[in-house]
């Protein structure tokens, strides 16, 4: 009897062990390209009204390869974005609830900040104008995909496995319900050897608040997953598709509380103002849609 207790503990510590550990320290590097169609409709992308004249039209500016890289401590969590349109840093505190991004593009640098609770005025003021855009458009989805809190999600689990990054990796296909019977599937690749306090996933621009985050799918349930995804695979509008993935994760490199520090020689403004910015003034991000 006690030869079966210890055997019987013995397995369970071997079970619990096998849970995903909650890592409060890491930096993670991503690759994510977002690849286009080989042809496309360059007529309807010049007759384009999403972007009247004094707006600006950066359809086309998620394309191509972004690395991005992500640094966790706790709290805190601060991505660096790089591409050939320029670099990104986003801070982010979710005790305070704020994001603060710095954006650098064609030589200029500029911060905006903004709370959880400003986040959502701005989308809801962006929902009320899409629902008077929808009452004189219904046949476009992206008029159909606002209320995103009727989506549900639903997760599909596979046997198919694979190393990223030297995890151990299984397949899962995310399935998200949206309205009017609308679904949308995305295929993720996921680790059960780490989780990470506040980090679900890396790689997608949603991270950024404003225009460019508007840009970009969302990914949704990730909270369903006992893990951390290392690669997904999304579709965009227009027959794009965005594929990320997890490079590199480090869990033991020295983070020091500095890495967190806004620089104080940019000034930083709220982010209303970064919708002028991208916009002619005429808040036209908010027209966009997410994908």
């Amino acid at each position: 009897m006690k030869i079966l207790f210890v055997n019987l503990f013995f397995i369970l510590s071997v079970l619990a062990n096998a849970q995903s550990k909650n890592y409060a320290l890491a930096v993670i590097s991503t690759t994510t390209n977002v690849i286009s169609p080989d042809e496309e409709d360059v007529q309807n992308l010049q007759n384009n009204q999403e972007y009247p004249r004094g707006g600006m039209n950066f359809r086309n500016m998620l394309d191509g390869e972004t690395k991005f890289v992500t640094y966790l401590k706790n709290d805190l969590i601060k991505t660096v974005i790089k591409s050939e349109m320029g670099r990104s840093t986003i801070y982010r505190d979710n005790l305070k609830k704020s994001t603060t991004s710095i954006m650098e593009m064609m030589g200029n640098k500029n911060g905006f900040f903004v709370t959880d609770d400003e986040q959502v005025l701005i989308q809801k003021e962006r929902d009320s104008m899409m629902a008077e855009r929808r009452k004189k458009d219904t046949t476009s989805r992206r008029y159909i995909e606002n209320d995103k809190k009727n989506y549900t999600t639903e997760i599909s689990y596979t046997n198919e496995s694979k190393k990223i990054a030297s995890y151990d990796c299984k397949k899962a296909f995310v399935i998200t319900s949206k309205l009017l019977g609308i679904k949308d599937t995305a295929i993720i690749w996921y680790t059960t050897e780490l989780k990470f306090k506040n980090l679900f996933s890396t790689g997608n621009f949603n991270i950024m608040p404003g225009m460019m985050g508007s840009m970009s799918p969302t990914l949704y349930g990730l909270d369903k997953i006992d893990g951390f995804v290392m690669r997904y695979e999304l579709n965009m509008r227009r027959n794009k598709r965005m594929e990320v993935e997890v490079t590199k994760v480090e869990l033991d490199k020295l983070i020091e509380d500095k890495e967190f520090n806004i620089p104080n020689d940019i000034e930083i403004k709220p982010m209303r103002e970064m919708q002028n910015m991208f916009s002619g003034g005429r808040g036209n991000y908010m027209r966009g849609g997410r994908d």
